[in-house]
C-alpha cells in the first residue's frame, strides 16, 4: 500500500526537508522515496511509450515531484491512513496526494475472494489426489493378490504386507507434487510472457513468482502425507488384522 504526496515545482530546500524527515517519523511509514520531476518522466516515458508524443508537444516537463511512501503491510484501518494524509497536507509545500482508497479496497476485496477460491479448489485437487491414489493402491492389492496369501500363508504380518504398498504411496504423492512444482515453474515462466503482449501497461500490476525452497519442500512432504493416507484407507479394507 502507497501514498504518493506531489510536491510543488522548484520547493525551497527547507519544505522539502520538513516534509521528508515528518515522513520518515510516522509509524505507518517504513519507506520514502523521492522522486524528481525529471525522474517521473523517465519512468512515463519508459512505461508508457506509445504517448512520448504528447509530452514532446507539451515542451515542458509536466511532471512534479513527489515522495513516494511505502505503508506498513499490517493491518492498517482507512481512518489512519485518511487522518495521516490530511495532516501531511497541511505541510507547506504538498500540492496534492494520490491515495486511491477505493481501487485498495477493492484489490483487497478480490484478494481475499482469490484466497477463498484458492482454498475451495485446493482442497477439491487434494481429496482428488487422495481417492486416486487410493484405487492405484487397490488395484495392486488386488494385482498382488496371489502373492500376499502366499506371504500370509508364509507367517507374514499385516504390517510387513502394507509396508511396499505405504512406500509406493508416498513415493506417487511425491512425484505428483514434483510433477506439479515443475508444470507450475513453466507456467509462470511462459504465461508473464504473454500477459506483456497482451495487457500492455496492465502488466505492471501483475507480478508472478516462483515457489520459494521452504514451500516447495512443504509441498512434496503434503503429497507424501496424502500418498500415505491415501495408501492407508485402502489397506486397512483389504488387509485387516
Amino acid at each position: 500500500m502507497a501514498v504518493v504526496f506531489f510536491l510543488q515545482k522548484e520547493l525551497p530546500e527547507k519544505y522539502h526537508a520538513a516534509i521528508e524527515e515528518k515522513l520518515n517519523k510516522s509509524s505507518l511509514v517504513i519507506k520514502v522515496q523521492f522522486i524528481s520531476s525529471e525522474e517521473a518522466l523517465k519512468r512515463f516515458q519508459e512505461k508508457f511509450p506509445e504517448l512520448q508524443g504528447i509530452v514532446k508537444n507539451i515542451e515542458i516537463n509536466p511532471f512534479p515531484p513527489s515522495f513516494e511512501t511505502t505503508l506498513e503491510e499490517k493491518e492498517i484501518s482507512n481512518e489512519e491512513i485518511l487522518k495521516f494524509i490530511e495532516d501531511m497536507k497541511k505541510m507547506k509545500g504538498i500540492d496534492d496526494v494520490q491515495y486511491n482508497k477505493d481501487w485498495i479496497e477493492r484489490m483487497q476485496s478480490f484478494s481475499r475472494l482469490a484466497s477463498a477460491a484458492g482454498f475451495f479448489l485446493g482442497g477439491i485437487l487434494i481429496l482428488a489426489s487422495f481417492f486416486i491414489i487410493s484405487n492405484i493402491i487397490k488395484l495392486n492389492v488386488f494385482s498382488h493378490k496371489e502373492e500376499i496369501e502366499i506371504l500370509r500363508l508364509v507367517g507374514s504380518t499385516n504390517t510387513f504386507i502394507k509396508i511396499p504398498f505405504l512406500l509406493e504411496g508416498i513415493i506417487l504423492g511425491m512425484v505428483g507434487s514434483v510433477l506439479s512444482i515443475a508444470l507450475l515453474l513453466i507456467v509462470i515462466k511462459i504465461f508473464p510472457l504473454y500477459l506483456g503482449y497482451s495487457l500492455g501497461a496492465l502488466n505492471e500490476l501483475i507480478n508472478f513468482r516462483y515457489l520459494s525452497i521452504s514451500q516447495s519442500i512443504a509441498l512434496i512432504l503434503a503429497g507424501a502425507i496424502i500418498g500415505f493416507f491415501g495408501s492407508l484407507s485402502s489397506l486397512s479394507r483389504f488387509l485387516k488384522t
